[in-house]
């Protein structure tokens, strides 16, 4: 039995058993997810996201604003890539507690095949 004040601060500080932090889409947290472009953007410090150009290429970048990277992707004030494949949509976004998380993960995205990128998005 431990000695541990479940009121004391810090008390709860890690996440409880079967909960991925890097998921934030569980209807049971609560969240009430954002929506652009058609798709849920849960509530997170950083996200890697997938818009599919005009051209019908696909684009992969990392931001801690969806809505705001989408908007200036359109802009045309967003990568040098897209800024000849406006406009732009969203179709993939994978939310992260961490910067260095989502580094990795958009790294990993990118280093797929298109056939493999697309298998991600549908």
């Amino acid at each position: 039995m431990s000695d541990r004040d479940p009121t004391a601060a810090g008390a709860g500080d890690a996440p409880a058993p079967g909960d991925d932090p890097d998921l934030c889409d569980d209807p049971d947290r609560g969240d009430d997810p954002d929506r652009v472009d058609g798709v849920a953007v849960p509530a997170a410090d950083h996200y890697v996201y997938v818009l599919e150009c005009t051209d019908g290429s696909l684009y992969t970048g990392y931001t801690t604003d969806v809505a705001r990277r989408v908007a200036e992707h359109d802009a045309g004030n967003g990568a040098k890539y897209t800024r000849g494949r406006t406009p732009v949509e969203l179709v993939h976004v994978e939310a992260f507690d961490s910067k260095s998380a989502a580094m990795s993960r958009e790294y990993a995205i990118k280093q797929r095949s298109r056939r493999e990128k697309e298998s991600l998005v549908e």
